[in-house]
């Protein structure tokens, strides 16, 4: 493995300017204790209602995980208990909900072959799966979740199998049929894809790999309708960053953002930009220790141009940060966890209102270190 490293000018290590810090508020929202589900590594999604609906990796009467919903008087209910069988095990990724109120996913591991599936969870609580990996040239562990087009095809990655063992991009038809849209290879094209697709209006679809491409390090690419990849970024390990664990999102004229788990001027990670030619700007460079460090999420963007994310390590308590970025690429952290009751360590993207409060998971913390559900009021 290529490991990333700090990147000097002149000699001199570049210096990261301290964060802005704002008044924001945290609220706890759920602590898990164990049953009710265990270490929530994705963030959740919203109804019209104000019910939060998620996963969590552990806990759950299996202790394989567990579906749930919170809702907007901040009652906890597990919808479903994974039994690590061929129902399957383990979801890293959270979940989408389509306008009839089912919920579908990904387990990281179980099913028939024990290397993941996809599922449906119908408004009952009744989960079907929908595809269960073999391991071979289908592909094997889904880490990321699912998108889902008008037609009800379902889109999403994994992290190893396909033709060349480096994961692969798939979709699954509303029939349960796997289609492998994309087979990584590795070197120049990119490996270990642990970040899930966004889709845009002609059915192009984009994302990141966590290693690969020509340093190694990560790219982003693009995979048009029929199946040519093209790779939009390289990332070199250096200033630009390195491993971009959280894919991407897109706006109305092209432009990427995303983030990566290392690299920078600092070696902590950055913000970046990519626009539609190809050009990557450093928005932030994580690293100061109080601005976070090690963004393992990706980024949610306001209609004013700002971004906010979550960083697992740093900030004043050193368990990780809610940030904000704003439009001249000022920072401010809008919450530093402290690792006890209020959470610790969020991996998962945060879910921005209408109002611009913020809700997300953090993995650790909160009851017996089995997580929390927050809500920061900026």
């Amino acid at each position: 493995m290529k490991r990333c490293f700090l990147w000097f000018a002149g000699g001199i290590a570049a210096l990261v300017l301290a964060p802005a810090q704002a008044p924001a508020t945290e609220i706890v929202l759920h602590r898990f204790s164990g049953l009710d589900g265990s270490s929530p590594y994705a963030g959740v999604v919203g109804d019209s209602s104000g019910n939060l609906y998620g996963t969590t990796y552990y806990g759950g009467t299996a202790g394989a995980g567990v579906v749930f919903k919170l809702d907007a008087s901040h009652n906890e209910a597990v919808l479903y208990s994974f039994t690590g069988g061929a129902d399957g095990a383990n979801p890293f990724a959270g979940v989408i909900r389509d306008s009839s109120g089912n919920l579908y996913g990904t387990a990281a591991a179980g099913g028939s072959a024990g290397v993941g599936v996809v599922y449906k969870l119908d408004t009952t609580g009744k989960q079907t799966v929908l595809y269960t990996f073999l391991g071979g040239v289908d592909g094997a562990y889904p880490q990321a979740g699912v998108i889902r087009d008008s037609a009800g095809n379902l889109y999403g990655t994994t992290i190893s199998g396909g033709a060349a063992g480096a994961g692969v991009v798939y979709k699954v038809d509303t029939g349960g049929n796997e289609t492998v849209l994309y087979s990584f290879k590795g070197y120049p094209d990119g490996q270990m894809p642990e970040a899930g697709v966004i889709r845009d209006s002609a059915g192009n679809l984009y994302g990141a790999t966590f290693w690969g491409g020509t340093a190694a390090a990560g790219m982003v690419y693009k995979l048009d309708a029929k199946g040519n990849e093209t790779v939009l970024y390289n990332f070199t390990g250096g200033a630009d960053g390195c491993y971009p664990y959280g894919g991407v999102i897109r706006d109305s004229a092209g432009n990427l953002y995303g983030t990566t788990y290392q690299g920078g001027t600092a070696g902590g990670g950055v913000v970046f930009k990519l626009d539609a030619s190809g050009h990557e700007s450093v928005l932030h460079t994580f690293g100061s220790g109080t601005d976070g460090y090690s963004p393992w999420a990706g980024v949610v963007r306001d209609s004013a141009g700002n971004l906010y994310g979550t960083a697992f390590g740093g900030g004043t308590g050193s368990q990780g940060i809610v940030y904000k970025l704003d439009t001249s690429d000022q920072e401010t952290v809008l919450y530093s966890f402290t690792g006890r009751a209020d959470g610790g360590n969020p991996y998962g993207r945060v879910l921005l209102d209408s109002a611009g409060n913020l809700y997300g998971t953090a993995n650790l913390g909160g009851k017996n270190d089995n997580g929390v559900i927050f809500k920061i009021k900026p």
